[in-house]
């Protein structure tokens, strides 16, 4: 259950979520939009159900299972979050389409600054949705931003039925693999 009410989740849509990001990271992961919780939070992937956090750890980007509040110690992995779309909302389908137009461009923008060796979107819809590449699917994507390469992540959100934890995990693995390779 929520520790905020309802009025909070509702005023927490305008306030922005903080990237976690420095130059240089191994892989920057990003998200599609913040969720409430996250933007009531200040953390990223912060809803109960939501399993970036543990399928970080079990693919073994992680030494231990990290706390959404605990986001910042990313870094010391050479890791990151950002988010295709700044705004938050309920659910993904609130986004527009010009939302993910300009996200991409936005998007692009970090990635040209920070110069993470690999960005990892996370969730194949968002993908397509913000890089116009409706035939995208999970993996390493011939696209490059820069110098860096783009890896699509199956959507760690409790709604997505169709990977498990342990699946998520192996995919998550795959791209820990590239990075290190």
């Amino acid at each position: 259950m929520s520790r905020f009410t309802p009025a909070e989740l509702e005023a927490a849509r305008e306030r922005p979520v903080p990237d976690v990001v420095a130059d240089g990271l191994q892989v920057l992961f990003c998200g599609i939009n913040p969720g409430l919780m996250t933007a009531a939070t200040g953390h990223h992937f912060a809803r109960p159900g939501n399993r970036f956090w543990p399928v970080l750890h079990l693919s073994g980007f992680t030494p231990r299972l990290l706390k959404p509040a605990e986001q910042h110690e990313l870094l010391s992995y050479g890791l990151g979050i950002t988010n295709v779309v700044a705004r938050a909302t309920a659910r993904a389908d609130e986004l527009t389409a010009e939302e993910y137009i300009e996200g991409e461009r936005l998007l692009t923008a970090k990635v040209t600054r920070w110069r993470p060796r690999w960005l990892a979107v996370v969730g194949v819809t968002a993908y397509r949705a913000a890089f116009g590449d409706r035939r995208a699917q999970v993996g390493p994507q011939e696209r490059t931003i820069a110098d860096t390469r783009v890896w699509v992540l199956p959507n760690p959100s409790g709604l997505n039925a169709h990977w498990t934890a342990a699946t998520m995990a192996q995919e998550f693995a795959r791209l820990r693999e590239a990075a290190r390779a």
